[in-house]
């Protein structure tokens, strides 16, 4: 599955669909406007230019943010060097929204209520999720 960001600059592409999205209500996510599909680093190859960022309200950020330089779009995450170290590099994500639903027919989008999250433990959820298509 190829992915791109709106001026087309950017694109992704994916071994495989993923097999749950994320639609958090945290500040990063919600701002960034992303909801997040996770695979393994290997599983994905992301063409263009893009810029990152971590946010600067945690201490210790896992995740670096990446945007398309040209139109702003996020494209996906990385983790940051200290997450590498502390859980290795076995993850990343790439913001579904740049897909097309037909691609995702199936997939279950979930509503992590990150903004009550404390960082540890799992996720409360705001609504029921639901199945795209």
């Amino acid at each position: 599955m190829t992915l791109s960001c709106l001026c087309g600059h950017v694109s992704l592409t994916v071994e495989r669909r993923p097999d749950y999205i994320n639609e958090c209500n945290c500040t990063l996510c919600s701002k960034a406007g992303a909801r997040w599909g996770y695979f393994q680093p290997s599983e994905v190859r992301v063409d263009g230019p893009t810029r990152g960022y971590c946010r600067a309200d945690k201490d210790a950020p896992n995740a670096e943010v990446h945007f398309c330089a040209g139109c702003g779009s996020t494209t996906h995450f990385v983790l940051t060097k200290g997450a590498v170290a502390k859980f290795g590099n076995t993850l990343m994500g790439v913001n579904m929204w740049l897909a097309a639903e037909r691609d995702l027919s199936g997939v279950e989008v979930r509503y992590p209520d990150g903004q009550a999250w404390s960082g540890v433990g799992d996720f409360d959820y705001v609504r029921e999720s639901r199945i795209i298509g």
